[in-house]
């Protein structure tokens, strides 16, 4: 549950410390004291969407603050695998910043946390209603995940889901096998073409470099045969042959004369025979590359050629020779798998056979399940609504038959009957808000033991309700918050009587800026906040009233 909840400058809410407590908490005050703030607070403390103008005038950042304490062995077995277990103590501290130029951040037990995993774990820990979900009451399409949340038919629906799926999916590839056959025609011959110019050209990875290299050098080879020669002369002499290598033989041949007698200009000998060895063997490979250099008149016009033929096909099919091969390796594909389609087309069929048949078994197994737990919904809604002061208001879930879809083969809808003797209806068209209310809170109640989540939260259940119904929706929070926490806004006394934990939120003006508190009522606190809610002003009349109420209060 949620046992604490730290505020810090979200709209006139400077600062602010909230300890919940188990059972019922409500939070009272006069309308605009900052009541709705708290629920946004919470709803932004699990992720939710909420808008950087909540940052307080002034601020540069708003941060929220949530502590969670005694939390299931299934939502820490979730934890654990989102990775983030929970503390030593069995807390999780969830913190979230909004800047003011609409940056923030998130973290969750001192870990860095994207907004959409502080949704998920949120939404493990917290459910909250407000006027929101009484407009997803009032949508028809919505009404069959009620019914498969108390029947425990989730898994029962993943496994539809999965086999709905794979029948799409054997549908699509059906329909593409069974292309136009002029199409077919003509997407085979452009095929054939592109596969046949490209095997043609036999393309090897590299060679348009390589040719571009041999290009340059035939273009060049006058000014290279001239380099090489002088290259060559220098080295191994011209006419006179006076070259490096018969002056540095002679400057060997001296040093090692010279070197019998000083051991030095022996050693400084054997250097320069080394380098002696060195240039012999790059004169050696001058005349090997010169014997090379020579060339047809005709191998510069093939090179142009050949290299307008890769030009010709890396600008139509991929820009190197490799996505070229690939281009070529994925038309094969295509063209097998086009000439093969009336082979795989008869395969598909057989397994759109199958999955189709799957599909209509699970779908009726989900449809069967569903009708016995409408069955029990029914049963258990009606008895909250009687208690609610609704005793006249026949609830009844519709179905209808529906083509086999992502939800199944079901149409499912909520009715209701407000009195006797008339015909159930939609409960979209004739509920009105106080009749919505207790409706949502009736579904809530069927369905607190369905789940493991232990924070409810309720903004304005008391929405177009008043007297003795209100007196009835009081008990029922408070009867429902024996195994679960819920926190609830309210502005009816009724209500506020029944609460375990009384939370009194102010609005005051101090040196000209508005804050928000928010203080902890004891018993006194208490009998003042119903007084004023009864009547406006704190009578001795309205102050016995609130006593006899909060006297009548049972466990």
């Amino acid at each position: 549950m949620l046992t604490s909840l730290h505020i810090e400058n979200i709209a006139v809410i400077e600062k602010a410390g909230i300890d919940l407590g188990a059972g019922l908490n409500v939070l009272t005050g006069e309308t605009g004291a900052g009541k709705s703030m708290v629920i946004d607070a919470i709803n932004a403390a699990l992720g939710e969407r909420i808008s950087r103008e909540v940052v307080r005038t002034g601020s540069s950042e708003a941060m929220i603050t949530a502590v969670f304490s005694d939390i299931s062995e299934r939502i820490r077995k979730n934890l654990e695998e989102l990775g983030y277990p929970v503390d030593e103590d069995g807390a999780l501290l969830v913190r979230r910043t909004i800047s003011a130029d609409g940056k923030g951040n998130c973290r969750i037990n001192g870990q860095p946390a994207t907004l959409s995993v502080l949704r998920t774990i949120g939404r493990m820990l917290v459910n909250i209603h407000g006027q929101h979900e009484n407009q997803i009451l009032l949508s028809p399409e919505r009404h069959v995940d009620y019914l498969e949340g108390l029947g425990g038919l989730l898994p029962l629906r993943g496994e539809y889901a999965q086999a709905y799926d794979r029948l799409c999916d054997i549908r699509r590839q059906l329909e593409q096998t069974r292309m136009d056959e002029g199409m077919k025609a003509r997407r085979v011959d452009m095929l054939r073409y592109q596969i046949n110019e490209i095997e043609a050209a036999n393309l090897r990875p590299g060679e348009q470099e390589e040719l571009k290299n041999q290009r340059e050098i035939y273009r060049n080879a006058e000014k290279i045969a001239v380099s090489l020669n002088c290259a060559r002369e220098a080295l191994s002499g011209g006419e006179d042959g006076v070259g490096a290598i018969s002056a540095l033989s002679r400057a060997v041949d001296n040093l090692v004369d010279a070197g019998r007698y000083v051991e030095e200009l022996g050693e400084l000998g054997r250097r320069a025979e080394s380098l002696l060895y060195e240039i012999e063997e790059c004169a050696e490979e001058l005349r090997d590359y010169a014997s090379h250099l020579d060339f047809e008149p005709g191998d510069l016009e093939r090179i142009e050629d050949r290299l307008d033929i890769i030009h010709r096909l890396t600008t139509k099919y991929g820009g190197t020779e490799q996505e070229v091969l690939a281009f070529l390796e994925q038309a094969m594909q295509e063209l097998d798998g086009i000439e093969m389609s009336d082979i795989r087309a008869g395969q598909l069929e057989k397994e759109l056979e199958a999955a189709e048949k799957q599909a209509y078994e699970l779908a009726g197994r989900l449809s069967d399940a569903r009708k016995r737990a409408a069955k029990e919904f029914e049963k258990k809604v009606g008895e909250q609504l009687a208690f609610l002061d609704m005793p006249g208001v026949r609830f009844g879930v519709s179905f209808e038959p529906a083509e086999l879809g992502a939800g199944g083969i079901d149409r499912v809808e909520f009715l209701i009957s407000p009195n006797q003797g008339e015909a159930p209806r939609p409960l979209a068209r004739i509920a009105s808000g106080g009749e919505l209310s207790r409706i949502m809170l009736a579904l809530k109640s069927v369905m607190a033991d369905a789940d493991d989540i232990d924070t409810l939260v309720f903004d304005e259940i008391d929405t177009g309700i008043s007297g003795y119904a209100a007196h009835k929706v009081g008990i029922k929070l408070r009867e429902t918050s024996k195994n679960r926490q819920i926190i609830c806004v309210t502005h009816l006394a009724q209500i506020a009587a029944q609460a375990h934990h009384h939370f009194l939120i102010e609005k005051s003006v101090r040196q000209g800026r508005t804050y928000t508190d928010v203080t902890v009522l004891d018993n006194a606190g208490r009998e003042h906040e119903l007084a004023r809610i009864i009547g406006g002003a704190v009578s001795p009349v309205n102050l016995e009233a609130a006593r006899e109420m909060l006297s009548k209060v049972e466990g």
